[in-house]
């Protein structure tokens, strides 16, 4: 089903010219550990990147901020033209207030590797309660709106059903609907599948890559499904302490990486999977 509310797919290949997610100097830090360091980093409207790297590397920290869900500790962050977590008063950035990272957070949509779907609503409520709570849709119009993305992720039949009562695949499908629920500009992807059995991969892969084919979505998505990673992507970016050790499109990161680092972990990436078949 095509749902008209969401941008249609354009030509393939993102326009480049026009950033979307902007990066400047980003600097986060847990403790005395930094997880970004001097981070510069761009994803231009409409581009499908995927961000791969060892566990540590800062992947999953890169989505959290630009979901507001970590603050920064240095740097600039553009979403769509507006700083995210500053403000500016007289050209000089201060610290986002609360209605303003409101505000920022409906750019964007997020699943995660958990599912997050609050386990006393039923799905379809799991899905509503964003656009009648945050974008003041009556409850009429977020129900068709919730059924439109249900019927878009294959889970329709599933509306009056509580979480418990579906497989992990089912749940991340559900999850991907809520999050285009509120029709985010930008799709952040966490490891969605890394919580799930191996049979259960493919049907929540198979839902990212048709929302990729079929609509203009600007998605930014964290996995070790290279496979996956190879396929669905306009960008490759290799992340290693901090920083972008190497971004290149799919098929020359995965068959003719430059930087050593890059090499040695899609080396040893892939005799790990080896080794686990």
């Amino acid at each position: 089903m095509h749902v008209p509310d969401l941008p249609p797919a354009t030509t393939p290949g993102a326009d480049t010219s026009e950033p979307i997610i902007v990066m400047d100097k980003v600097v986060k830090r847990f403790g005395d550990a930094i997880v970004l360091d001097q981070l510069d980093f761009q994803v231009a409207k409409g581009e499908k990147v995927t961000i791969i790297g060892p566990s540590g590397s800062g992947k999953s920290t890169v989505l959290r901020i630009l979901m507001t869900l970590e603050n920064i500790d240095g740097g600039l962050i553009h979403v769509a033209g507006k700083p995210l977590w500053h403000e500016y008063r007289d050209g000089h950035p201060v610290p986002a207030s609360e209605a303003h990272l409101r505000s920022m957070r409906k750019e964007m949509g997020m699943v995660f590797q958990q599912f997050n779907l609050f386990p006393h609503m039923t799905v379809l409520r799991n899905i509503t309660e964003s656009p009648i709570h945050v974008l003041g849709l009556s409850r009429e119009e977020a129900r068709q709106r919730a059924y439109d993305y249900l019927d878009l992720v294959g889970m329709t039949d599933h509306a009056d059903k509580f979480p418990s009562q579906l497989s992990g695949g089912q749940q991340q499908r559900v999850a991907i609907a809520r999050a285009l629920a509120t029709r985010p500009n930008i799709m952040l992807f966490d490891e969605p599948t890394s919580a799930l059995d191996p049979e259960l991969v493919g049907e929540v892969l198979t839902v990212i890559q048709r929302l990729s084919e079929e609509h203009d979505l600007t998605m930014l998505l964290v996995t070790h499904e290279m496979e996956f990673a190879r396929q669905i992507s306009d960008r490759v970016c290799f992340f290693d302490k901090g920083v972008v050790v190497e971004q290149a499109p799919p098929e020359q990161m995965f068959t003719n990486p430059q930087e050593a680092r890059t090499q040695d972990f899609l080396k040893n990436f892939l005799q790990t999977r080896q080794a686990g078949n």
